[in-house]
């Protein structure tokens, strides 16, 4: 019997995301607090990324004959022609710290994770190099206590950027000396490894034994609440499993932050606004609220990357895969920068300009129906970067500080009739505020009442939306006489 083969041809289209594209996913997402971290944790880490130096003007006089010229005018001056200048340092003005805005966070004296761990490497009898090795190990760290970082990138930082060369004999004694640091679970890749170094920390005994065991070996299933399959496999019953559980849910999946007393646990416990609104009788100033600086790329890279690319032999010299690496992040890191700057502005554009009757007046009754594709209409972009552009995002207004998501609700109504349901929250809220409190209004009343001043409404969405503004009905809402 002869064999046949049988050819099937078949074409499918993929689109896969850029590292830039990634990264700039990434920092569309992150409000202004993580976007600051996230810049300064990419010029600690990359030697090829460096930030224009911020020069504060001496003390002068009032005869001027001191140099007074802004910060915002020396960048734009950095641009030959005005039509050069970034969208983003065209439109926006980021405050100073004497500007209004918000309450800036009283620093926080108290120790932090990094004193902490530090002091604990001091403290015990091991060799200069390997502490000094744990100590930046432990700069890396991030406010979890996690170590994202690949060991030998952070060895290549400090021969490049430090001239200090570590073995990875000393590199791996210094892990190991952090990860076994106090709490327990510092210094862990992921959630799973910070698990088992906390449950290697614990007593050695059977239940302790099986936690390790469904975290190293059925992790997945764990993570999914497949308890059933994992006490099958493990051939456990419900009493054992229920005491091992409950093992594995008081250990601490944060390890650094359970400390408390570091100066972003005091960050995170007060709002940032992203954008901040200044109204100035009819004209609404927006500013983008960070404390990004101009990023370029460092001159000896620059140089050395042209250098490369002129001359084919120095293309082979060692550390070239280095510097190439280093520029490359470097560069898309400072696109993707760029287009999250320009992006968030775009976004906030459009919300204000939608909302514009509200931010002028601060009557909800002025808001209007807005969803996520009438800004993405208005801007260009797809919904998805809508979504990110304004998720976790807050917005500073004279009256206070709103989430950006607040802005957007569904239409009630159709046509010219269709109205915020936010607007009609407030309209019904204000009848309620004014009733007879013993003859309170009832769902239907107010239906009639609201249809009559030109809202097209539902008695059903009446009660919906009073049950969401926690307004108890008419019969319940009755004063005694």
């Amino acid at each position: 019997m002869q064999e046949s083969l049988r050819l099937n041809q078949e074409q499918k289209l993929t689109q896969r995301l850029s590292p830039m594209q990634v990264r700039f996913v990434k920092l569309l997402e992150m409000n202004s607090p993580e976007a600051d971290e996230a810049v300064r944790r990419e010029l600690d880490d990359n030697p090829a990324l460096a930030a224009e130096e911020s020069f504060q003007a001496e003390e002068t006089t009032d005869d001027g004959s001191h140099f007074n010229e802004t910060a915002e005018e020396m960048q734009r001056a950095d641009y030959s022609d005005e039509d050069d200048i970034p969208y983003y340092r065209l439109s926006t003005n980021n405050y100073s710290a004497d500007d209004k805005g918000y309450d800036f966070v009283q620093a926080d004296t108290s120790e932090t994770l990094y004193d902490y761990l530090n002091r604990q490497i001091e403290e015990r009898n091991i060799p200069t190099d390997v502490a000094a090795t744990a100590k930046y190990i432990i700069g890396n760290l991030d406010s979890s206590g996690y170590l994202r970082r690949d060991l030998f990138a952070i060895i290549d930082d400090l021969a490049f950027n430090h001239g200090i060369d570590v073995s990875d004999e000393v590199a791996q004694k210094a892990f190991n000396e952090v990860r076994s640091l106090e709490p327990a679970g510092i210094g862990a890749k992921d959630l799973q490894d910070c698990l088992l170094l906390q449950i290697d920390a614990l007593k050695h005994n059977d239940e302790n034994a099986i936690a390790r065991k469904i975290i190293a070996e059925h992790f997945s299933e764990f993570s999914l609440k497949h308890y059933d399959r994992i006490m099958s496999m493990l051939k456990i019953d419900r009493s054992l499993f229920d005491k091992v559980l409950k093992t594995i849910l008081n250990l601490n999946p944060k390890p650094g932050a359970a400390l408390g007393n570091s100066q972003s646990d005091s960050q995170l416990q007060q709002i940032i606004p992203d954008f901040i609104i200044d109204i100035d009788d009819n004209d609404i100033k927006i500013t983008l609220n960070n404390n990004i600086p101009d990023l370029h790329i460092e001159e000896s890279f620059e140089n050395a990357v042209k250098r490369m690319e002129s001359n084919a032999k120095r293309r082979e010299e060692q550390g070239k895969e280095f510097i190439i690496s280093r520029y490359n992040e470097a560069r898309d890191f400072i696109e993707a920068m760029r287009l999250r700057q320009e992006t968030l502005f775009a976004v906030i554009s459009a919300v204000v300009k939608i909302q514009k009757q509200y931010f002028l007046t601060e009557d909800e009754h002025e808001l209007r129906p807005m969803a996520l594709k009438d800004v993405a209409s208005m801007t260009g972009y797809d919904i998805s970067v809508i979504s990110r552009s304004t998720a976790n995002k807050y917005l500073s207004t004279p009256w206070g500080i709103l989430p950006l998501r607040f802005f957007f609700s569904e239409g009630v109504g159709e046509g010219d009739d269709e109205a915020s349901a936010r607007e009609i929250q407030a309209a019904i809220k204000a009848l309620i505020e004014k009733e007879d409190k013993l003859h309170p209004m009832s769902d239907d009343l107010i239906c009639k009442t609201l249809n009559e001043k030109g809202y097209s409404i539902k008695r059903r969405t009446i009660a919906k939306y009073r049950d969401r503004l926690g307004i108890p009905v008419a019969r319940l809402r009755r004063a005694l006489k």
